[in-house]
């Protein structure tokens, strides 16, 4: 069953214009999530209801009917797909803000600091419990073993983040491998899903492209925690750091730190509390030892190659938003 695409003028959220030729089917997977995850349960009803108030920018239920769409024939079943994977998006969001002791997130308080880091652990449970049992009800086979192996990898590559004994000699391969594992494994699911039951011919292109903008989704993310605020992350500048997390900006810094400045790095990860000044002076390490540019400048390869697979698909809206979607990834802050 195909959908009717609107017209689409008088767009002027970048966001919204690339999600343009779903925002038919898009409008309805806010409203199918809740209903896969509605219950009497009167806390699970209270959760729900703050985490509507949460909603994201469905990034990745677009991926997935973008996908659906790139041969011009939409099947409902999309739908039911997009939503099953911004509900597991939601589940590890839940359960990630749990682990790292987080406050804030896409600017309001977390299921945790709202309720506790046992009703966030136990919701988050229930909001991956319910999207798999929903995936089962449709009878689309092949599209739960891709999002059950999604599922799989990204609990693994939690696993092994939080294994790290020595986050300072965290090589760069060992962080992409983590990358991939934690949001490109996700976003590579969803493209493939859209394939499935919409572009079988492109499933193997769609697949690769969702992971070339999955990694360069999270190089760019890993960016703006050290050159934006919470105005635009939705949390504060810094956090990584204040949660001793290692990513590429400091990787690729610390290669060219001379001693004194490594040491200082050192010693801001062997403190129990870090301050704001603590915190400042490492991003000032970084920025100076090019550590930004470094990984601005892969971030823009993965991002070449994302786009270089999106030529390959049909010249249709679809492809046209996915084109843009990729210029999206790398700035934030539209």
């Amino acid at each position: 069953m195909s959908l009717p695409v609107p017209a689409r003028a008088g767009i002027e959220n970048p966001l919204a214009g690339i999600q343009f030729p779903v925002r038919a089917e898009l409008e309805l997977v806010s409203s199918r999530m809740w209903e896969i995850v509605a219950d009497d349960n009167p806390l699970i009803g209270e959760v729900n209801r703050h985490l509507q108030g949460m909603q994201g920018k469905l990034l990745r239920p677009a991926l997935v009917l973008l996908a659906n769409a790139v041969e011009e024939t939409r099947s409902t079943l999309a739908i039911d797909h997009a939503a099953v994977v911004e509900l597991i998006h939601l589940a590890t969001l839940v359960h990630d803000d749990s682990v790292d002791h987080s406050v804030m997130r896409r600017g309001m308080p977390t299921v945790n600091a709202v309720f506790s880091h046992q009703v966030s652990v136990i919701m988050g449970d229930y909001l991956y419990s319910q999207a798999v049992r929903h995936l089962v009800s449709t009878r689309d086979m092949e599209s739960l073993r891709v999002i059950a192996e999604a599922a799989k990898t990204m609990t693994m590559g939690e696993l092994w983040q939080l294994s790290a004994v020595d986050r300072l000699q965290f090589s760069e391969e060992e962080y992409f491998q983590l990358n991939h594992a934690k949001t490109a494994s996700l976003m590579s699911a969803a493209c493939e899903v859209g394939a499935i039951c919409g572009a079988p011919s492109h499933r193997g292109a769609l697949t690769l492209f969702g992971k070339r903008l999955g990694m360069a989704f999270q190089v760019a993310d890993d960016l703006l925690d050290y050159v934006e605020g919470q105005e635009i992350t939705g949390k504060p500048s810094g956090a990584d750091l204040r949660e001793r997390k290692v990513t590429l900006p400091l990787i690729a810094a610390l290669r060219r730190m001379p001693v004194s400045a490594r040491r200082e790095v050192e010693r801001f990860f062997e403190a129990s509390e870090p301050s704001e000044s603590s915190i400042s002076r490492v991003i000032t390490l970084v920025v100076d030892a090019d550590g930004i540019e470094y990984a601005r400048r892969k971030g823009e390869l993965f991002a070449q190659e994302a786009e270089e697979v999106a030529t390959s698909l049909p010249d249709t809206a679809a492809r046209a938003s996915l084109l843009e979607l990729v210029g999206y990834v790398l700035d934030r802050r539209w």
